[in-house]
């Protein structure tokens, strides 16, 4: 088995290396002065397993499509130097939040994503908290591992609420399912019963509505759950009607910390108490004020590191995410 981590995606990989108990693989990246750029690696990969791991989020000088142009030329270059097989492990998995087409010639990006990974050579791919787990797992022909942060969170709200009145809610009906997950999994660990609601949401040309809200929250903390942050609109949005409807405390927790645009304000001015977040995307858009007092981030390096151990036969992907904590 090799462990590669691109350069933009090092400091994670670096933590997932730690552990696995193992040292990142040697590579080699260059620019040239038209912008264009070659990867390679330092040691032979013939009849290796070999994973690369990048997360595939914007940021200054380092576009989502640069970094996706070079993991998808590296797993090719892994493949041409005969690698058995390759998995992209990618934290975050960008364009995964067009999935159907909802107006005429829409694309279907994720699906498209799905094709470019399998054209360079990718066998397996590896990501957390997909925007919609059915259109990632439809869209690839090649395996795929999906990964989720319940147990951590249900490890932070053991740790901060346990004893407490909770209800999980889902801040639009696309999200319910992930939200009774999560509850479920909130149930087994504190040992507890633990509520459910959910927030009407509807989105069209970047404008969102929707009133109805479904559910009781009244003297509970309510949790919000979701995938990303990205403007912060939608979490301050839920956190406001929680409060309207009752509840005494909002947290949210989301996997990809994205916070762009004005996010940092949104949250600032918002009724949330906390927004955790996991370590797939930095929070480098948010002021250190902001991390130290209303955003936390948990480390999903651990859970990569075991899913990369389970995927070559160490125990099942199933227990990792069902099995007890």
């Amino acid at each position: 088995m090799k462990v590669f981590a691109l350069n933009a995606t090092r400091e994670f990989g670096q933590r997932v290396a730690e552990e696995l108990d193992i040292s990142l693989a040697l590579h080699e990246e260059r620019e040239f002065e038209d912008g264009e750029h070659k990867a390679r690696p330092l040691d032979s990969v013939r009849g290796d397993d070999c994973f690369v791991i990048q997360s595939l989020y914007g940021e200054p000088g380092n576009s989502v499509h640069d970094k996706l142009c070079r993991l998808l030329l590296f797993i090719a270059c892994l493949r041409e130097n005969g690698a058995t097989s390759v998995a992209a492990v990618i934290p975050y998995l960008a364009y995964g939040r067009k999935d159907r087409q909802t107006k005429p010639r829409d694309p279907v990006t994720t699906r498209y994503m799905a094709q470019l990974l399998e054209a360079a050579g990718a066998d397996l791919v590896v990501t957390l908290e997909a925007h919609n787990i059915v259109a990632f797992q439809n869209a690839f022909r090649c395996r795929t591992i999906h990964l989720d942060p319940r147990k951590l969170y249900a490890a932070y709200a053991a740790r901060h609420m346990k004893g407490e009145p909770i209800v999980v809610v889902s801040p639009d009906p696309g999200g319910v399912k992930r939200a009774q997950l999560f509850r479920e999994t909130l149930e087994a660990t504190l040992e507890q019963p633990v509520g459910s609601a959910f927030i009407e949401k509807r989105r069209s040309a970047g404008v969102v509505s929707g009133s109805l809200f479904v559910g009781e929250v009244d003297g509970a903390i309510a949790l919000v759950v979701d995938d990303l942050v990205s403007t912060g609109g939608t979490l301050a949005r839920a956190a406001d009607a929680c409060l309207q409807f009752g509840a005494r405390g909002v947290l949210a927790l989301a996997a990809h910390g994205l916070f762009v645009g004005d996010a940092g304000k949104t949250i600032a001015g918002s009724k949330l108490e906390r927004v955790i977040v996991t370590d797939t995307v930095p929070p480098f858009r948010l002021d250190q004020s902001l991390l130290n007092s209303r955003v936390e981030v948990l480390s999903v390096a651990p859970l990569f590191a075991e899913a990369i151990r389970r995927s070559l036969g160490e125990g099942t992907i199933t227990d990792l995410l069902e099995g007890p904590g």
